[in-house]
């Protein structure tokens, strides 16, 4: 098997809505759009992002109803405290402060006009594990 890319498919309400948001203040862009579905990327993340219409037919019937619930979309960034400080001049609402874990991990989350949440997050794994 040889994987060529990576995706992340959300089941979301609005999908212009959390298009949007990740285009505003996280740097993505739509590289394809259709009604009910949009695909963002960057160009340094790895991975596509796709948000779907919850409804759409086209998804098999078990799953078009359910929405992103107990996901975290998690960006690893460079300047975790420089992101916090963008996303709050941008009037981004942080829905969990800053933290940090014992084994190292510091992240904070935001959430999009759709409830996904979003987490910025840097490691600073402990020295000598």
């Amino acid at each position: 098997m040889k994987i060529s890319s990576t995706a992340v498919s959300l089941n979301v309400e609005d999908v212009a809505a959390s298009s949007a948001f990740l285009r505003e203040h996280f740097g993505f862009h739509e590289e394809m759009a259709a009604d009910g579905f949009a695909s963002l990327t960057r160009a340094d993340a790895g991975i596509n992002v796709v948000f779907l219409r919850r409804g759409l037919p086209t998804l098999p019937a078990d799953q078009r109803d359910q929405h992103a619930t107990g996901l975290i979309l998690a960006f690893v960034v460079d300047d975790l405290e420089g992101e916090l400080a963008r996303l709050r001049a941008e009037g981004v609402d942080i829905t969990m402060p800053l933290t940090e874990e014992e084994w190292g991990e510091r992240a904070f989350q935001v959430r999009d006009p759709n409830g996904v949440i979003v987490q910025l997050v840097d490691w600073n794994a402990p020295t000598g594990h």
